[in-house]
């Protein structure tokens, strides 16, 4: 059910209640996250955007379960994530989770498709060679699979780093700044592999970023300040989302 402002609060893949996170004590205290409720849709794609200190990284990371939170309530499908030990939420993050980061964190010594293997192999399963192929086709690596990352371009590693998220079918995806790195036309073919994973392949994909063109990809924007969402946008264009983040510059 959406508050007033358009932000859903129940029902989704991903359930923060009530979240918040506080840094330091005292006078050095700093209050990251501030009773923050929001529920992500499974099968859509959801930006958060913010000025630099507003959470929304920190949000991100309490909700893959990277940090912890100081009080209220993490949820990734039926499982609370406060609570859960060490292992726990290694073992989580492993087998129910994806990650996109703004370096590509590839293997050096590994081919593309070892590397897209690669979560696969430390969870001892093995790969879904129907599932990898719809992957590696999605992100147009049919014929890089046999490469190693320095023979690849900056846009090919990152397609790497989309399909090795995919490989495991996880419930959801966390990227951050998943386009930082890369030249504008490169990003916009990274951003669009993304966007087919989300409509082609039912994924959930929840996606950090500071660029209006980027979260013009997604189903809804989240905007946060000051460690609070303050504004909720769906079916964004790159005009709305500027238009929307002048007015909270006012």
């Amino acid at each position: 059910m959406p508050t007033s402002t358009g932000i859903p609060v129940d029902g989704g893949i991903v359930t923060a209640t009530e979240v918040t996170k506080v840094y330091g004590s005292g006078e050095t205290e700093v209050r990251a996250l501030d009773g923050v409720s929001v529920a992500f849709p499974a099968g859509q794609m959801t930006a958060i955007m913010g000025p630099s200190g507003s959470g929304k990284s920190t949000l991100m990371h309490c909700c893959a379960g990277l940090d912890s939170v100081t009080s209220g309530s993490i949820r990734l499908g039926d499982v609370e994530l406060q609570g859960l030990s060490d292992k726990q939420l290694t073992l989580l993050r492993r087998d129910r989770i994806g990650f996109i980061f703004q370096a590509f964190n590839l293997i050096p010594t590994l081919t593309a498709k070892e590397n897209i293997e690669l979560p696969l192999a430390l969870a001892g399963r093995s790969a879904d060679s129907e599932w990898l192929h719809q992957v590696v086709n999605t992100v147009g690596l049919e014929s890089r699979l046999t490469h190693r990352p320095s023979e690849l371009s900056g846009g090919q590693q990152q397609r790497v780093a989309v399909a090795r998220a995919l490989a495991s079918k996880p419930d959801v995806i966390f990227a951050d700044e998943p386009t930082g790195n890369l030249d504008s036309r490169t990003g916009a073919e990274i951003l669009t592999f993304i966007r087919e994973a989300v409509t082609m392949l039912g994924q959930t994909v929840i996606m950090v970023t500071h660029d209006p063109v980027a979260a013009s990809y997604a189903d809804s924007v989240l905007f946060l300040a000051d460690g609070r969402i303050v504004d909720a946008l769906s079916d964004p264009s790159p005009a709305t989302v500027l238009d929307r983040i002048k007015a909270f510059e006012k």
